[in-house]
């Protein structure tokens, strides 16, 4: 009888799923494995970590102890909902932190209310390290996405810093909020940011829990990208984070100007009727299915951004953080930098062409026909009277053989996402009690035959060093490996130390005018004292 062939090993993502079908979800105690399937080496080590709620299972992955979807909080379900968070229920025996937990309900059919649940990649255990801890907010605004896609994984980000990465799910639009503190009364005071307190939890769960990860609670940065960024933004203004981080990196979304109580108070009726409820049956919204609130939710949403496309720029509406409550009393960094989080260190930047993103729909941009006189027709949108002068400065600084669809795009991602980050930056630096470094990721994507140059979250296959693990949006390549090493390693100096500058990077120093030193990420990196800065003038001016 011939001998059966062995099958190469798995990966780990593969192995789980096929020994699951046998064990119930877990590769821990499995018996009997299908003839033919090799075990990997991986699988035969045991990673248990004991945290304040009880025991969890991880897997260790090229040197890297995982652990996905650790409860940090109780389900925010029925009553629960719009309430501030609460610690899980402790348990006995060991559960297994094998696999991401759901993102927040977020559509039909996709996401849970029971979605606090915490990820961390970690190469040490109980081991005193006390390695710089990152806690990673994903973007999708605050409406949709979750920390569980694969450009957020960990593991080369920790082998190359030796860091500790973390990431997190929390509720978002209509369950994270909807502000009903003017309509069902004191207990509803912070409803309207209960998504944000979900993070602060999660970051009280980081104080209580990371040294048994190897890292230490006295030094932990957060970061995000989009919608992330304006978490990071928003928890640099909330009095309850204060003393659980001590760094903040804000990707592509500065979010100085969020929501202010009237205007969530209005989106909150709006909700109501369209709901069929009046402002006295505020109680029956926590009976009402999950489905049904996000389809009146869905409804409100629409109009509102209906009536923003029609502005032509990106504005902060609907359901997002609620400002003028005790969870969140003023804006962040308007008029000035808050007081709360004076001596944070910052590192802030966009990208070159943002808005390329939302653009990959429009043709005229993708086929770039779009002509100079339609160019004019979208700068008045925006600009109004002052749309010629916006489009000779432009023509200025980037010269008239610049693609009428690729100004386009320049105008409105600086208009929107670099100005305010500039703002941001200005008064943080004027604040003078810590420092603020900027960049500008210029680097564009060979993907799509280059026509979606430097866009919206090119960047975050670079910061989290997967650009060959997740090559989508790079193409991957020695080109786009070579740069992810530096970004990589600047974001975990500025992780371990407050201060971007490595080995491999130009002298970089802190953003302070006149200079406004900027680190531009691209083949060749550079520092450039106010890039640009006949755009930056334009956009103080309007």
């Amino acid at each position: 009888m011939k001998n059966r062939p062995v099958a190469p090993p798995l990966s780990r993502r593969d192995f789980l799923g096929r020994v699951g079908c046998l064990a119930g979800g877990t590769a821990a105690g499995v018996a009997f494995l299908p003839s033919g399937l090799a075990l990997p080496s991986w699988a035969l080590q045991e990673v248990v970590v004991e945290t304040s709620s009880g025991r969890v299972r991880g897997a260790t992955e090229e040197g890297v102890n995982v652990f996905k979807g650790i409860r940090y909080g109780a389900s925010t379900a029925g009553a629960n909902r719009w309430m501030p968070p609460v610690d899980p229920e402790p348990w006995t025996g060991v559960r297994d932190a094998l696999a991401y937990g759901p993102p927040a309900a977020q559509g039909a059919d996709t996401g849970s209310e029971d979605c606090l649940m915490m990820n961390v990649f970690t190469r040490g255990l109980s081991d005193g390290g006390r390695r710089p801890v990152m806690l990673w907010l994903h973007g999708g605004g605050f409406r949709n996405l979750s920390a569980n896609s694969a450009m957020y994984d960990g593991v080369n980000l920790c082998n190359r810093g030796d860091v500790v990465v973390c990431s997190l799910n929390h509720r978002l639009n209509v369950f994270g909020y909807l502000h009903l503190g003017d309509i069902g009364g004191d207990r509803y005071r912070d409803s309207g940011n209960v998504g944000m307190l979900d993070i602060v939890h999660g970051l009280e769960w980081i104080q209580n829990n990371i040294e048994r990860f190897g890292g230490d609670p006295s030094n932990v940065t957060i970061f995000g990208e989009s919608g992330g960024g304006r978490k990071v933004t928003t928890l640099l203004a909330m009095p309850y984070a204060r003393g659980l981080f001590h760094r903040a990196i804000i990707e592509s979304g500065p979010g100085i100007r969020l929501q202010p109580r009237d205007r969530s108070t209005e989106m909150a009726l709006q909700l109501l009727h369209e709901l069929g409820l009046s402002r006295s049956q505020v109680e029956r919204l926590h009976e009402l299915p999950m489905e049904t609130l996000l389809a009146a939710y869905d409804t409100v949403e629409s109009r509102l951004d209906g009536a923003a496309r029609d502005k032509g720029v990106f504005e902060q509406h609907g359901f997002v953080p609620t400002v003028g409550v005790p969870s969140l009393p003023t804006y962040a960094f308007d008029p000035v930098a808050p007081d709360i989080s004076a001596e944070i260190p910052i590192l802030i930047g966009t990208n070159q062409h943002e808005l390329a993103y939302q653009a990959r729909s429009d043709p005229k941009f993708m086929e770039r026909t779009l002509t100079e006189e339609e160019l004019r027709e979208r700068l008045r949108i925006i600009a109004g009277e002052e749309a010629d002068r916006v489009l000779e400065t432009y023509r200025q600084v980037y010269g008239n053989d610049v693609h009428p669809a690729v100004i386009d795009v320049l105008v409105r991602s600086d208009r929107t996402y670099r100005f305010d980050s500039i703002q941001l930056a200005q008064r943080k630096a004027a604040q003078g009690r810590a420092p603020v470094w900027m960049y500008l990721f210029a680097w564009e994507t060979p993907v799509g035959n280059g026509r979606m140059l430097a866009h919206h979250a090119l960047e975050l296959t670079f910061v989290f060093d997967n650009v060959v693990k997740v090559p989508g949006m790079s193409g991957g390549g020695a080109r786009a490996a070579a740069l992810a090493a530096k970004m990589s390693e600047a974001w975990i100096a500025f992780a371990r130390g407050a201060n971007p500058n490595t080995p491999h990077l130009p002298a970089w120093g802190p953003y302070q005018p006149p200079e406004r030193a900027t680190m531009v990420f691209n083949d060749e990196c550079g520092v450039v004292d106010d890039p640009h800065r006949e755009v930056r003038e334009l956009w103080a001016t309007m």
